[in-house]
């Protein structure tokens, strides 16, 4: 027995509201940024299963340049959230008025 494609549709979905909850109710840097990942993981969950069910390779082609962007963006990500911590020595996003006028 195969798993449907309805069941890594709903993962995915399950995976990327808890990533979307995270970001709205977290105040910490690092908690936002492990959930912008599993909004990521999510996305790329779907285009696998995408690309399984329609038998075609360009979903996995897609996610190789999500898995790059999301590599760019921990590298940009943690270098502002360390240069936040060691300006304001904590990770609260509401203590991060640094781009203000």
């Amino acid at each position: 027995m195969t798993p449907q494609l309805s069941w890594y549709l709903a993962l995915s979905a399950v995976m990327f509201t808890i990533g979307v909850a995270g970001v709205i109710l977290k105040r910490n840097a690092i908690s936002m940024f492990m959930c912008i990942e599993l909004m990521l993981n999510s996305v790329n969950l779907t285009f696998v299963a995408f690309s399984s069910f329609f038998n075609n390779l360009n979903g996995q082609l897609f996610v190789f340049i999500v898995m790059a962007v999301a590599a760019a963006e921990a590298a940009v990500g943690l270098g502002i959230i360390i240069a936040l911590f060691r300006n304001r020595e904590s990770l609260d996003v509401d203590d991060a008025n640094l781009l203000k006028l």
